[in-house]
C-alpha cells in the first residue's frame, strides 16, 4: 500500500527469520553487524535512503530502542505497532511509542473522555472469534526454525530474550502439538469455575518475557505479580 501511494519502502532484517518473511528482494536490507555497530549503521541507512519515517513492531527490544532514540534525534516520525491484548486478532498502532512510551501515559482519563466525546469514530464490534491461535503459534515456530537452522549469514545476531532460542522453539512446537488437549483442559476448567457456585475474580496475565511486563512494570517474575494479586 505504501509503494502504491508512491513511497519507497525498506526493511532492515536482522536474522534469517526476518528474511524469510520478507517476500522478494526489493527493499530488503540485511544487517549483519553486531549490536555495538547498529546505531551508526542505522544513521547511514537513513542518510543514504532519505528515510523520513520508521515503522517498528514493539519499541523496547535493544535494536528497536536504539533506532527510536536515533530516529527522534534525526527528526524522523516513529510508528509503533504492537500486539493487542486479545491476540492474535488485535494489533495496536501509536505514533511515537507504545505501552509505557505511549503518549497516553501523560493523558488523564478525563482528557481521554473529552477527546472521545469530540470524535466520530466508527468502531467495529469485537468479533466473537479473536483470531486463529494455531496460525499464530505455527508462524512463530517457523520463524524460529529459520533463525535456528538458516542463520549463517547473520552470525552476530543477538536475541533480545533471555530464554534460549532452542528452548523457545521447543515451547512453540510443544504448544502447537498439544493445542487440542490444552483447549479441552481450558473448556473443563472454565466450566468448573463458572458452575462452582462460588465467587471468583479474573486477573489478566501477560507473558513473563513480554516487553510490557519486563520494561514497564515493577515485576521481574510472574510469581511476584501473582503474590501481590492473591
Amino acid at each position: 500500500m505504501l509503494r502504491a501511494a508512491g513511497a519507497d519502502v525498506w526493511r532492515v532484517g536482522f536474522n534469517a527469520g526476518d528474511r524469510a518473511f520478507w517476500f522478494g528482494t526489493k527493499g530488503y536490507i540485511p544487517y549483519r553487524g553486531g549490536p555495538d555497530e547498529w546505531v551508526e549503521s542505522f544513521r547511514e541507512i537513513v542518510a543514504e535512503k532519505s528515510i523520513t519515517d520508521i515503522v517498528l513492531y514493539g519499541d523496547t527490544r535493544p535494536i528497536h530502542a536504539d533506532a527510536v532514540v536515533a530516529a527522534k534525534e534525526m527528526g524522523l516520525t516513529v510508528h509503533v505497532y504492537e500486539e493487542g491484548y486479545m491476540r492474535p486478532f488485535w494489533v495496536t498502532y501509536e505514533r511515537g511509542g507504545a505501552n509505557g512510551h505511549s503518549k497516553l501515559m501523560d493523558t488523564s482519563v478525563q482528557d481521554m473522555r473529552d477527546a472521545l466525546a469530540k470524535s466520530e469514530l466508527d468502531v467495529p464490534e469485537a468479533p466473537a472469534h479473536w483470531g486463529d491461535m494455531r496460525h499464530h503459534v505455527f508462524y512463530g515456530a517457523l520463524y524460529h526454525w529459520f533463525v535456528m537452522f538458516r542463520n549463517g549469514d547473520y552470525r552476530k545476531f543477538k536475541r533480545h530474550r533471555e530464554l534460549p532460542l532452542v528452548a523457545e522453539t521447543a515451547l512453540y512446537t510443544r504448544r502447537l502439538l498439544l493445542m487440542p488437549f490444552i483447549a479441552l483442559d481450558r473448556i473443563i476448567s472454565t466450566f468448573r469455575i463458572k458452575h462452582g457456585g462460588h465467587p471468583y475474580h479474573v486477573a489478566l496475565l501477560q507473558l513473563e518475557h513480554d516487553s510490557s511486563f519486563q520494561m514497564h512494570s515493577p515485576f521481574t517474575r510472574m510469581e511476584e505479580f501473582l503474590a501481590v494479586v492473591i
